[in-house]
């Protein structure tokens, strides 16, 4: 007996196949800096621009958005799923029914009806069960943090759309007032020209700076338009004007976040949802490889019926009707082309697919952290820069434009000026939106908030 389990001790350990460890090698720090030792930042980050117009569209997007819809119905098909492969080393009870008639070329008739209930069990002996369930909790997890990874990239994706949105809306603005002020300038120039005072040339680039302006309303008047159309995509809802989002909702510097706790990099093991996605896959595969290893296991089965059988159904419920069978088998696989081993190996192999992707998911995570960081340091000089270049290019124009009008510098100074403040504007509103998806990449590489 001693001697028995000491070999069924051994078949156990023998089911186990040789996989490498999960390991990642984490740096104690971020390159590009950072702030706190832990991340503060609440579970709906979002929140951090104080923008309730933007807390409404995210809002409507986690409760209407069909791709998330999609992600829920996966977990839920995750957890069934689970049920069934645990069912399938369980035992089997079903019932049979059946009438059968036979004859011969002398006229004989021979007939029989069974009622027979029977029961099948293949006993898992090396861990299958165990094995099983854990790839399909794995999966469970998996499905879990895809959907985790759809919300927080949905929601990354409602905010910086619609600061791109906001964006549009400030050029707008711009290339309207610039339209206003050159059409003034136009009108000006054009008296000018006809009492002789400037030349033809002159109210010709007075025009040209005008129609560069009027140009350029419907380009962003389209972005604006193409632009609502994606949020209502986003948003699970046919295209709609969204009224509720007007001039009020202005991009600034006003409400862009001054720094976020990133905590440390480790924290990106438990807080990714595609590094513990990837995590998640890895475990089931390594499941899977053990399963294919059992496969090359001796394997039991019990089976066992019993029932009513008789050759006349008037006498099926009678007494001495009854009978019953039962078998027990052990079957061992000897020899099959080397199909088991190889399906061993298959399995080992997607094994060590999945935690390369584990550690490139890992790696990923570092990038996208450090990236955003760096964008963030450097974005908000280069800010502070375009602020200042914008007031002096302010104050140039309206020199310029003195000057000219007193006889003291030729137009091509004022069309210098005012193409080069245009352009500033314009540029200026462009790097405030970068610098808000800047945080909402940080916010999104952290893998979110917390509880």
């Amino acid at each position: 007996m001693k001697q028995i389990v000491t070999i069924f001790a051994l078949l156990l350990v023998a089911c186990n196949p040789k996989l490498q460890q999960p390991t990642v090698i984490v740096p104690q720090k971020y390159l590009y800096g950072g702030y706190g030792d832990s991340i503060t930042l609440e579970k709906e980050w979002w929140k951090i621009f104080r923008d309730t117009t933007l807390n409404r569209l995210i809002n409507i997007a986690l409760q209407s958005n069909y791709d998330l819809k999609s992600a829920v119905s996966k977990i839920e098909e995750a957890k069934a799923n689970m049920k069934v492969v645990r069912s399938q080393f369980l035992p089997s009870f079903d019932f049979g029914r059946s009438a059968t008639v036979s004859g011969d070329g002398n006229g004989d008739i021979s007939q029989q009806y069974v009622l027979e209930p029977y029961v099948s069990w293949e006993i898992p002996l090396f861990g299958e069960l165990k094995a099983a369930t854990t790839s399909a909790k794995a999966n469970v997890e998996y499905a879990q943090w895809q959907y985790e990874g759809v919300k927080l990239s949905l929601a990354a994706e409602v905010a910086t759309t619609y600061f791109t949105l906001l964006q549009y809306q400030r050029n707008l603005n711009t290339a309207a007032e610039s339209s206003r002020l050159r059409s003034q300038t136009a009108v000006l120039v054009d008296s000018l020209y006809k009492y002789g005072m400037a030349t033809k040339l002159n109210r010709e680039q007075a025009y040209s700076l005008l129609y560069t302006s009027n140009a350029d309303i419907p380009l962003y008047e389209r972005a604006i338009a193409q632009t609502k159309l994606s949020l209502n995509l986003l948003l699970g809802q046919e295209p709609e004007p969204m009224d509720y989002i007007t001039d009020d909702n202005i991009i600034s510097t006003k409400y862009i976040p001054i720094a976020i706790p990133v905590g440390i990099p480790s924290d990106l093991l438990y807080r990714r949802p595609d590094v513990m996605s990837s995590y998640a896959s890895m475990i089931s595969a390594a499941a899977s490889a053990k399963l294919a290893r059992v496969a090359r296991f001796p394997l039991l089965s019990l089976t066992g019926e019993g029932g009513l059988i008789s050759s006349d159904i008037s006498k099926l419920f009678a007494k001495g009707s009854w009978s019953w069978s039962a078998m027990l088998s052990l079957t061992q696989p000897i020899y099959r082309f080397r199909a088991l081993k190889n399906s061993e190996k298959v399995a080992v192999e997607r094994y060590n697919q999945a935690l390369l992707a584990y550690r490139q998911d890992f790696l990923t995570a570092l990038s996208d952290v450090e990236k955003a960081l760096v964008a963030i340091s450097t974005y908000r000089e280069q800010l502070a820069k375009y602020q200042e270049l914008v007031q002096v290019n302010d104050t140039i124009s309206k020199l310029t434009n003195q000057l000219y009008l007193n006889g003291l510098t030729a137009y091509l100074d004022v069309i210098d000026a005012e193409r080069t403040l245009y352009n500033s504007q314009m540029e200026y509103s462009n790097l405030i939106a970068t610098q808000y998806i800047n945080y909402i990449n940080l916010c999104k590489a952290l893998g979110g908030g917390v509880e």
